[in-house]
């Protein structure tokens, strides 16, 4: 079958579209026959290597996926070949303190497909039968690829960790990425006030088309907190969104109000930063980490998918063949929403 693969870890030029063996369901596992599938950055962390992540090469690439069951292994019910499902790439051991808790992205095991395990952007996938679920039938094969990793860690850090409630009013950082898009979503599904912000014009008008109240360009308006505080009459944000780190770190302590939550799921711009300690006591503000999800995670993004006919975003989707061109398009952050392959 044809897959993405790397042999070693390196800048683009390591990416190589290539036969691979076919593989098979072994117990309590599920093949599927890929439909689409949807790219994220960590395909390029996974790409360039990292402390830790020991991978066995070749390694096929990808994380997201949505498609037609086509195997079924032993011991597995309830689940037929030809069901239409997506994937939840999020791999936990299921018999740790964490799991039984229902918290299986807190996982000492956690893992990722793509990271732990072959990935995704290939013909065939073998997954966890666990980690598939029927896909929602309003979305089309892009849209559903689109949907697990990014709609997953949004709806774990708004509803999950920030607990946000409706009228609140959300800064979201950097419209146009996965994440950051999912997160305008969820926000405004639940009633939420949203600011976003970008380096484009054209980025921030499309988010106002998705739903965003109000917007701010970092370039010509660099102090975000300001115009966050000015947005909301002085009192400042109820949550922050960030997934980019370093960057905007200082400047979520000066957006969100007394006793406001900040919630961070990525290091984008750099993972060491200031925090300034002052305002965290003094405004008894909540401080919340967040990596994706848990099963209960997943089945209630899917129902409040289902139900509101949320559809994600896609940029643009590419054939399996043209997967450099896809990655090299995300990695300049040209994109707006989800890059996708379809093999």
């Amino acid at each position: 079958m044809q897959a993405v693969t790397i042999r070693e870890n390196g800048g683009p030029e390591v990416v190589r579209v290539e036969d691979v063996k076919a593989p098979s369901a072994g117990p309590g596992e599920v093949v599927l026959a890929v439909r689409a599938a949807a790219l994220n950055h960590l395909d390029i962390w996974v790409r360039k290597g990292r402390p830790g992540m020991n991978l066995a090469f070749p390694h096929v690439l990808g994380s997201d996926a949505a498609g037609v069951v086509d195997e079924v292994g032993e011991g597995v019910e309830g689940i037929r070949p030809g069901a239409e499902v997506i994937l939840n790439p999020a791999l936990s051991c299921g018999t740790c303190e964490a799991c039984f808790r229902g918290e299986h992205s807190e996982c000492e095991r956690f893992g990722l497909v793509g990271v732990g395990r072959w990935g995704t952007f290939a013909e065939r996938v073998t997954v966890p039968a666990v980690c598939v679920c029927p896909k929602p039938e309003h979305l089309d094969w892009p849209e559903a690829a689109a949907l697990p990793l990014a709609h997953l860690t949004a709806w774990r850090m708004l509803m999950t960790r920030a607990r946000l409630g409706p009228g609140e009013a959300v800064l979201i950082h950097g419209i146009g990425g996965g994440v950051a898009l999912a997160s305008l979503q969820i926000a405004k599904t639940a009633g939420a006030w949203v600011m976003v912000t970008s380096s484009s014009d054209e980025k921030l008008a499309r988010a106002v088309e998705l739903g965003a109240d109000a917007t701010v360009n970092y370039r010509s308006e660099p102090d975000v907190a300001k115009a966050a505080r000015g947005a909301t009459g002085g009192r400042g944000v109820d949550v922050v969104v960030d997934t980019v780190g370093a960057a905007t770190w200082e400047a979520n302590f000066q957006a969100v109000r007394k006793g406001g939550r900040i919630v961070n799921c990525g290091v984008t711009a750099g993972d060491e930063a200031v925090t300034p300690l002052h305002l965290l006591y003094w405004n008894q503000v909540t401080v919340l980490g967040s990596t994706m999800g848990s099963h209960e995670d997943f089945r209630r993004l899917l129902a409040a998918v289902a139900a509101t006919r949320l559809r994600p975003v896609v940029d643009r989707t590419f054939p399996l063949a043209e997967a450099p061109a896809a990655l090299a398009r995300m990695e300049a952050g040209d994109q707006f929403g989800k890059v996708v392959l379809e093999p």
